[in-house]
């Protein structure tokens, strides 16, 4: 379903770390039922910086149990929306909330008895926390591993928060760090991931076919090499989630537009109820693009075909898409697609973002 932007008030500002700042923002009663969230979810956000409109979509690091909407904003090199949250963000100030949206997460079960385990690296402990809070709260017979990758014990992001759950739940929540720029004693949690590293976590630390979900995310190597490790020892796919920040370096080649194919699609678009049609060329353009430049408000974030928030499904016609990093196998049989990632191939496409 098409979703809609709301003002939303920002109630406070605060440095987790030197360069991370976490946003808590002030969701009235009359908001709260459509901002539910389950935990891992994210918000877009969006504002404008000298005179441009900026989206980005940040992980929700707060549990749905706090009743608290908080986003951690890592401030990174270029960043123009990151370093405006850090730089300049403060209380009062008001940006533009999507409601909660995103599928990293498995459901909560009150009565099971499950073993979780999660990677993350650096701003990748965002959506972990919401998750493992979550899940040790609410199903107190199931346990959680947690291998946390980052510079420096001054550089994690929510430390305290991590070794307070640490605390509460003892002998249900294990942790052990990874530093890269620290040494520690025992040469395994000395620097990144690796898979001599993972074979070693599987032989001394965890029993790899024993766990029943596990969570990863951080830079985007990190995640495949993690998965395929997982996958090459047998875990079933299902049970590995992960969550892509940016669209992944070293993938698809960025089309080039085709300047010299003149075949037209004729393109309607439904959302909120109301259709929108338009021409244009199939040269490579995205589907996304083009509504936008024809002045077409539909939801969108990434634009890297990893957040999934301009879904839509596709009715009529051929598109496909240039990378898919967020819609599921079942969901492009049933023709769903990423418009900022589709490009149409045929001379008619009708796209619902409401079904």
């Amino acid at each position: 379903m098409s979703q809609q932007f709301y003002k939303i008030q920002v109630s406070q500002v605060f440095k987790t770390t030197e360069d991370c700042s976490v946003i808590t923002f002030d969701i009235s009663k009359e908001l709260e039922e459509k901002f539910s969230f389950i935990q891992g979810q994210y918000l877009t956000l969006k504002t404008m910086i000298n005179g441009e409109e900026i989206r980005r979509s940040y992980s929700l690091c707060s549990s749905p149990i706090d009743k608290e909407w908080k986003v951690a904003v890592k401030k990174i090199d270029d960043g123009r929306f990151s370093t405006y949250v850090n730089d300049e963000l403060k209380e009062g100030d008001v940006l533009e909330v999507m409601p909660p949206s995103g599928r990293f997460f498995q459901e909560v079960d009150v009565k099971a008895k499950r073993n979780y385990v999660a990677f993350a690296a650096g701003s990748g402990i965002t959506p972990i926390h919401s998750i493992i809070k979550t899940h040790l709260n609410k199903e107190p017979n199931s346990t959680f591993t947690l291998f946390y990758l980052n510079r420096s014990v001054q550089s994690m992001i929510l430390r305290e928060e991590i070794e307070g759950l640490k605390n509460q739940f003892l002998g249900r929540f294990e942790l052990y760090h990874f530093l890269t720029q620290e040494q520690r004693d025992a040469p395994l949690f000395n620097g990144g991931f690796t898979k001599e590293k993972l074979a070693t976590i599987a032989e001394k630390l965890i029993e790899v076919n024993s766990i029943d979900d596990y969570f990863i995310c951080g830079p985007t190597e990190m995640i495949f090499l993690i998965r395929d490790f997982l996958k090459a020892n047998e875990v079933d796919e299902k049970k590995i989630h992960f969550e892509l920040f940016n669209t992944p370096t070293g993938g698809a080649k960025k089309k080039k537009l085709d300047e010299n194919n003149k075949d037209v699609s004729e393109v309607s678009i439904i959302t909120n109820g109301v259709q929108v049609s338009f021409k244009m060329t199939q040269n490579g353009e995205k589907i996304l693009d083009a509504a936008l430049r024809n002045n077409a408000d539909l939801p969108f974030a990434c634009k890297g075909g990893v957040c999934c928030t301009c879904k839509a499904k596709l009715i009529e016609g051929e598109a496909p898409m240039e990378v898919n990093y967020a819609l599921e196998k079942e969901e492009v049989e049933q023709g769903y697609i990423l418009t900022c990632q589709a490009m149409p191939k045929s001379s008619k496409i009708l796209v619902d973002f409401d079904s």
